[in-house]
């Protein structure tokens, strides 16, 4: 990769991340994979604001590393989760920035889902 594929938040593209005020329940059908009162809310430009679970506050043993990765000029590569329920197998329902650029650094130890994949309560 090369510094030039690095972008850096500013006013045409802003990041911030915050604290999120709350618990947070993740399930997937009725199995409860994140419970936290610890989630990051990052927003970034025009998106919708994602939630951040720290991964101590995870079911581990209900993600399963997937071979998917992608790439953003402003957070870094991102690895991909999958999770098993009683009934079914969601494929890359979660993410994570393992080694996020410094401009969000905070979100680094964490994981998203993909809302309309999961039920997040918040």
């Amino acid at each position: 990769m090369s510094a030039s594929e690095v972008k850096i938040p500013g006013p045409d593209h802003p990041i911030t991340i915050q604290a999120h005020e709350g618990r947070v329940v993740v399930r997937a059908g009725e199995r409860v994979i994140a419970n936290t009162n610890a989630a990051l809310e990052l927003a970034e430009a025009s998106y919708p604001a994602i939630l951040y679970v720290p991964f101590g506050d995870l079911d581990r043993h209900a993600l399963e590393r997937s071979d998917t990765t992608t790439y953003c000029p402003y957070k870094g590569d991102a690895s991909y989760f999958t999770v098993r329920t009683d009934d079914d197998l969601l494929e890359d329902v979660a993410w994570s920035y393992e080694k996020p650029y410094d401009a969000v650094s905070e979100i680094r130890d964490h994981v998203a889902f993909y809302p309309d994949r999961v039920t997040i309560e918040d």
